[in-house]
């Protein structure tokens, strides 16, 4: 079994994969699971490119609207992003290690559609142009965080595909 290489809880439930990482500091010879401590996103994103920054604002544009379907109490999601995406009390990871499907309970979602080809998971059925599912593995293959890519009404099919896992 390989290591969990990323950032977030380690109790988290909704793993994203992406094929990059920060490119500064301790983040690109990160090899644990580390949950971000608060103030740590504005960090990142104030010490590289706007792409970080989009990359955090679409998963916790995606994180309020899946919680806010699953009855949780909601926040902004700049709220979200700020006080609690991919920090020790959340459920959440954003992991650059491959996905390792024998954790139960976990929606494994895999950023782009050529992230999803190079790691060779040809066992999933495209619904669309835009999302692929592997129901026995709890796996979606969904557009790179990115606002153009996973816009606002595919964040709600990706919500509602996530829903659809449990």
């Amino acid at each position: 079994m390989s290591k969990i290489v990323g950032l977030g809880s380690e109790s988290f439930s909704v793993a994203m994969y992406i094929a990059n990482r920060p490119g500064f500091g301790q983040y690109p010879e990160l090899a644990k699971l580390k949950p971000l401590e608060s103030g740590e996103i504005a960090y990142i994103v104030a010490n590289t490119s706007n792409h970080w920054r989009k990359v955090f604002n679409v998963y916790a544009k995606f994180l309020s609207v899946l919680r806010s379907r699953k009855n949780h109490s909601i926040q902004d999601w700049r709220s979200y992003r700020d006080d609690r995406l991919l920090q020790s009390h959340s459920t959440e990871a954003l992991l650059f290690s491959p996905p390792e499907f024998g954790r139960s309970g976990v929606v494994h979602i895999v950023a782009g559609k050529t992230y999803a080809a190079d790691m060779g998971l040809e066992s999933v059925e495209w619904l669309d142009s835009w999302f692929a599912v592997d129901v026995k593995k709890a796996l979606i293959v969904c557009p790179y965080l990115d606002y153009r890519q996973l816009s606002d009404n595919r964040i709600e099919r990706l919500a509602d595909l996530v829903l659809k896992f449990g």
